[in-house]
C-alpha cells in the first residue's frame, strides 16, 4: 500500500481507532491509539514489522479511523469492533461460555448446586469456577464436610425416607427431618464461611464447639466436630494458596509460547482458595509476541466476565488505559500488577507454568495433526486439501432424525462452523433421503452466495449414502467437490473401515496409517455431535407429547408443572396431593395428570 503523505498529515493526534480495509471492503485489522497520528504513520516509517503485519500491509486498500475522547473509550471501541468484525489479523480469543458458580439457594433448608446465569435474590452465589469440574469438585468436599442436599426441590418435597446420599454420609437427610433446621442453617453458614474464605476464624470456631462439647461429656457431638476439623484441614492444604482471606481476590493471568504456539493461563484465587485454572489460545496469533496476546487476552476476556480487583499478569503491558476500562466496567478499583513479590510472584509463576504445558501440548498435537493432514493428502493425491467436512444422521426408528456437519480445518476441528440440521418431509428412517436432503440444506447457500466449499466431503456410510450425496451435489452444481464415504467394517470394528469413493471404488489404509487416524477422528466427531442432538431433540418432543396428551394440560398448565417440579421426571415422581399443590391444578386435574403418568 501506498499511503498519501497528505491523509496521514491530516490525522488528529488524539485517541481514537483504526481499521484497515481491503479492496473489497473487508476490515483487516482494527487497532487503537493514544496518538492517532503517530500510531498509523508507525506502519510506514518502521523497517522492522512483523511477517504478520507485513503482509496486511499488502493487501489494505484504505484506513479508517473514529476519534475518542480517551484511550480507555478507544480500548472499548476497538474490542467491541473485533468482536464484531473479527477481522482476519488482529489476535482473537473465543470464550462465549459463561462462568459457573456454586450455589446455596435460598430454600428453607438450602441446597448445594452448580449454576449458570443470573442468581435470585435469596440464593448465595460463589465463584465464579473456571470450569465445571472445579464447581463439582468443590461441592463434592462441602458434601463430605458439611453434609449439605444437593437434591432438586422437587425430589427433596416429595421424600418419604433417606436416600442413598444420607447413607454414605454426604447428606443429613433434611428432607425426613433428620436434622433440625436450625442445625443444619449452622451447616449452611459455615459452608458460606469457607467459600467466603474465612477458613481460620471457622476452624477456630469448630474448634471451640469441639472442646466445649467434649467437656460437657457429648463425646459422639465431639467426635463429629474432631472429623470435621481433620477434613477441613486436607481441605486448606489442597486448595488454600495464602492466608490473607477473604482479601485475597485475584486473577493470575500469565502467557507462555512453545514452537511459535502461544498459550494463555488464567488461575482463579477467591478468598484465598485456589479455584483452579484454564487455557486459552489465540486464533491469527502468528507472529505476534507473548505481551501482545496477554494485552488482547485481558481487553477482550474481562469485559465479558467478572473482574476481581487484582489481575496479576506475567508480562508487562500498557496498564494504564486498561486499568481505566477495567475500573469503569466493573465500578471499582481495578489493579494490573506485574511486579509483584512472596506469594503472588509463586502464583505467577505457576501460572505461567501451567501455559507453558499447554503450549507444549497444543504445539505437540498441531505437528501430529500436520502429519496426518500430510499423509491424507499424500493419499488422495490432493496437495490442496485443507477443510472436510463430514455429515453423519442420528434418529431412533425415524424418530427426531438429525444430521450433523462437523469441520476440520488447518490442523484443528473448527467448531464455529458445526452445523446441525433438523430433516423433516422424508419417510422415517430413510438414511439415503436424509443425507440427500442435509447437503442441499447445508450447501445450496453455498451456491448462491459464492460461500466456503470443503476440499473433502466425508459422508459417513457406504455406498447408498454416497450415491444420494452425489446426486444431492450434481443437482447443486458442486459435482468437483471430492465426496468420499466411510463405511463401517466387519462387526463394525474401528480400524476396518472402507473408503469409498463417488465412482464406486474402495479403499483400505492401514490402521496405523495417520491420514486413516485423521477420517476417523472427523468421523467419530460427526458421529458424537449428530447423537447428542439427535438425543436432545427427542427428550424434547417426548417431554412435550407426553404432557400435551393429557386433556386440560395446555402451554401455560405444562409450563408451570415443569417449572415447579424441576421437569418431567420431578411431575412422575409426584403423587396426587403434591401434584393439587402446583398453581391451577385442582385435585380432579392432579388425579388425570398421575394416571396419565403410571
Amino acid at each position: 500500500m501506498s499511503v498519501d503523505k497528505a491523509f496521514l498529515a491530516s490525522l488528529p493526534t488524539r485517541p481514537g481507532v483504526y481499521r484497515m480495509i481491503d479492496a473489497v471492503g473487508a476490515v483487516l485489522y482494527v487497532g487503537k491509539a493514544k496518538d492517532l497520528k503517530k500510531r498509523v504513520a508507525s506502519y510506514f516509517q518502521k523497517t522492522d514489522q512483523s511477517p504478520r503485519i507485513r503482509l496486511m500491509l499488502k493487501s489494505v486498500d484504505h484506513i479508517d479511523t473514529t476519534v475518542t475522547r480517551t484511550e480507555a473509550e478507544a480500548l472499548l471501541l476497538e474490542n467491541n469492533l473485533i468482536k464484531g468484525l473479527k477481522p482476519r489479523f488482529n489476535i482473537l480469543f473465543r470464550d462465549d461460555k459463561s462462568y459457573p458458580y456454586l450455589l446455596l439457594t435460598g430454600h428453607r433448608f438450602p441446597r448445594l448446586a452448580y449454576f449458570r446465569g443470573t442468581p435470585k435474590k435469596q440464593d448465595q452465589a460463589f465463584g465464579p469456577y473456571p470450569n465445571a469440574y472445579a464447581v463439582r469438585e468443590s461441592m463434592q468436599l462441602l458434601q463430605k464436610v458439611f453434609q449439605l442436599r444437593t437434591c432438586e426441590d422437587s425430589v427433596f418435597a416429595n421424600r418419604s425416607r433417606p436416600c442413598l446420599l444420607h447413607q454414605i454420609k454426604r447428606c443429613t437427610a433434611p428432607c425426613v427431618n433428620r436434622i433440625t433446621a436450625d442445625a443444619y442453617a449452622r451447616d449452611v453458614s459455615a459452608s458460606a464461611q469457607l467459600l467466603r474464605g474465612e477458613a481460620t476464624e471457622l476452624i477456630d470456631r469448630i474448634t471451640e464447639q469441639m472442646n466445649s462439647a467434649a467437656a460437657a461429656l457429648d463425646f459422639e457431638t465431639a467426635a463429629l466436630l474432631r472429623d470435621r476439623l481433620r477434613m477441613l484441614a486436607v481441605l486448606r492444604e489442597k486448595q488454600f494458596v495464602d492466608a490473607a482471606g477473604s482479601d485475597a481476590d485475584a486473577d493470575v493471568v500469565a502467557v507462555a509460547e512453545v514452537a511459535g504456539v502461544i498459550a494463555v493461563n488464567l488461575t482463579m484465587i477467591r478468598g484465598g482458595r485456589h479455584l483452579g485454572d484454564r487455557s486459552f489460545f489465540p486464533q491469527h496469533g502468528e507472529g505476534a509476541t507473548p505481551a501482545e496476546a496477554l494485552d488482547a487476552f485481558i481487553a477482550q476476556h474481562y469485559l465479558d466476565h467478572p473482574i476481581p480487583a487484582r489481575i496479576l499478569v506475567s508480562e508487562a503491558i500498557g496498564t494504564d488505559a486498561l486499568e481505566t476500562l477495567l475500573s469503569e466496567h466493573a465500578q471499582k478499583k481495578v489493579s494490573l500488577l506485574h511486579r509483584v513479590t512472596g506469594e503472588r510472584k509463586v502464583w505467577i509463576g505457576m501460572a505461567q507454568a501451567n501455559a507453558r504445558l499447554s503450549a507444549g501440548r497444543r504445539s505437540s498435537e498441531r505437528a501430529n495433526q500436520s502429519q496426518r493432514l500430510a499423509a491424507l493428502r499424500d493419499t488422495l493425491d490432493l496437495p490442496q486439501l485443507n477443510r472436510i467436512e463430514c455429515f453423519d444422521i442420528s434418529h431412533t426408528m425415524g424418530e427426531a432424525t438429525i444430521a450433523s456437519c462437523v469441520v476440520y480445518e488447518g490442523d484443528d476441528l473448527k467448531k464455529a462452523d458445526y452445523r446441525r440440521y433438523n430433516i423433516s418431509g422424508i419417510t422415517p428412517g430413510d438414511d439415503y433421503a436424509a443425507m440427500h436432503a442435509a447437503l442441499i440444506k447445508r450447501f445450496h447457500k453455498s451456491v448462491e452466495e459464492n460461500g466456503v466449499l470443503p476440499d473433502l466431503l466425508l459422508i459417513d456410510g457406504g455406498k447408498g449414502q454416497i450415491s444420494s450425496a452425489v446426486e444431492a451435489m450434481t443437482e447443486l452444481g458442486l459435482g468437483e467437490v471430492l465426496l468420499l464415504g466411510v463405511a463401517k467394517g466387519e462387526a463394525r470394528k474401528p480400524g476396518l473401515e472402507t473408503l469409498i469413493f463417488a465412482d464406486g471404488r474402495e479403499l483400505k489404509l492401514a490402521k496405523d496409517h495417520p491420514g486413516f487416524h485423521l477420517i476417523q477422528q472427523v468421523r467419530d466427531e460427526a458421529h458424537r455431535f449428530a447423537i447428542t442432538g439427535h438425543r436432545a431433540k427427542r427428550g424434547k418432543t417426548r417431554l412435550q407429547s407426553t404432557l400435551e396428551d393429557i386433556p386440560g394440560i395446555g402451554p401455560k398448565r405444562r409450563k408451570q408443572l415443569l417449572e415447579h417440579f424441576g421437569g418431567l421426571q420431578g411431575v412422575r415422581n409426584a403423587g396426587v396431593d403434591a401434584l393439587a399443590t402446583a398453581s391451577g391444578i385442582s385435585r380432579e386435574l392432579a388425579e388425570t395428570i398421575y394416571n396419565a403418568l403410571h
